[in-house]
């Protein structure tokens, strides 16, 4: 990690978001695991720096849901259940149906294809869905998080509300969180996972709700589906 160079508060606010952005990877990769406990001053010792951006990182990370604090233990990770996945897409699927609302009713951001940066980042969210398929497809999940998180975070800017794509990333980082938790003792994941994203950037392309809508219910109750499954052993 990056020492501190120029500006104090530039420099600590860099620090808590990388140090923020690196646990958050520890936890999808299922490093972290759940119930783990740390300190604030182990993972300053870890990857030395100073208590303070730690502290301010793992506050975040609290807020965000990924952890949970203990004001005698420091930090846990924290532990999804089913019911708490089953939340997590009704949440993320009410965030959806909003996205298409805004297409069937005009949304001038999604709407003007015609405008070539908008032909443009459309373009560029199918060729991340394309890598997120291939991933899926190959049971890589680690590959798959990453794609899949910077796809749903570039499809949602689309419709130019900043709040919306900020919620649903923080939905879906949570919904990643969850699954990684219950798949972490799987094998061979191949075929398993769902790789339906550009079926869905084509279907808002052509402004087609109702196949975007079908899209997401499949791809809603695959997921569910996969964690039930899971859990039951």
């Amino acid at each position: 990690m990056p020492g501190p160079s120029g500006n104090g508060a530039v420099t600590r606010s860099t620090l808590r978001q990388q140090i923020a952005d690196a646990l958050r990877d520890e936890v999808l990769a299922g490093r972290l695991q759940p119930g783990q406990e740390f300190t604030v001053k182990e993972i300053a010792d870890q990857y030395g720096v100073s208590a303070t951006p730690v502290r301010e990182a793992l506050v975040d990370l609290s807020a965000q849901g990924l952890l949970e604090a203990d004001q005698h233990r420091g930090f846990r990770v924290h532990q999804y259940s089913v019911e708490d996945f089953r939340g997590i897409v009704e949440a993320r699927g009410l965030v959806t149906e909003g996205m298409f609302h805004a297409l069937e009713s005009g949304h001038k951001r999604f709407r003007d294809l015609s405008d070539p940066r908008v032909a443009a980042a459309v373009a560029a969210v199918r060729r991340r869905g394309e890598e997120a398929q291939r991933a899926a497809d190959a049971g890589d999940l680690a590959v798959l998080i990453g794609y899949d998180l910077r796809f749903w975070r570039e499809l949602s800017a689309l419709f130019g509300n900043p709040y919306l794509v900020d919620f649903l990333h923080r939905l879906r980082v949570q919904s990643w969180v969850c699954a990684v938790q219950h798949l972490r003792h799987q094998g061979d994941l191949r075929g398993r996972l769902w790789s339906g994203h550009t079926r869905l950037v084509d279907a808002l392309a052509q402004y087609d709700t109702t196949v975007a809508r079908a899209i997401v219910e499949e791809y809603n109750a695959h997921s569910l589906v996969l964690i039930e499954r899971q859990a039951e052993g």
